[in-house]
C-alpha cells in the first residue's frame, strides 16, 4: 500500500486534471469565457496542481509545461483585474 503523502499528491493530480479538463468543457460548450475570472483561476489552480503531481514524479518537462500554463494564467488573471479596475474608476456620462 502507499504512504499517505504519495496517495495525497495523487489525489492532487487527478483533482487537477479534473479542474482543467471540466474548464474547457465549460469554455467548449459556452458556458464560460476565456477572459472568465472562473476560467483562468480553474486553470491557474490545476496547473499549479499538475506541478506538485509533476514534480514529485519526476515529470520535468510537465511540470515546466505546468508553470509557463499557471503563469500565462496569472497574466490573464491580472488583465482581467485591470481591465475591471479601470472600468470602475472611468468617470461616468452625466
Amino acid at each position: 500500500m502507499s504512504d499517505p503523502t504519495t496517495l495525497f499528491i495523487e489525489a492532487i493530480g487527478w483533482l487537477s486534471a479534473l479542474l482543467i479538463l471540466s474548464a474547457y468543457v465549460l469554455l467548449s460548450t459556452e458556458r464560460i469565457q476565456s477572459q472568465s475570472r472562473t476560467y483562468q483561476t480553474m486553470n491557474v489552480i490545476g496547473s499549479a496542481g499538475f506541478i506538485v503531481n509533476s514534480g514529485w514524479n519526476g515529470a520535468i518537462p510537465s511540470a515546466a509545461l505546468n508553470v509557463v500554463w499557471c503563469v500565462i494564467g496569472v497574466y490573464a488573471l491580472w488583465k482581467i483585474a485591470k481591465r475591471a479596475s479601470a472600468a470602475t474608476a472611468a468617470p461616468k456620462p452625466e
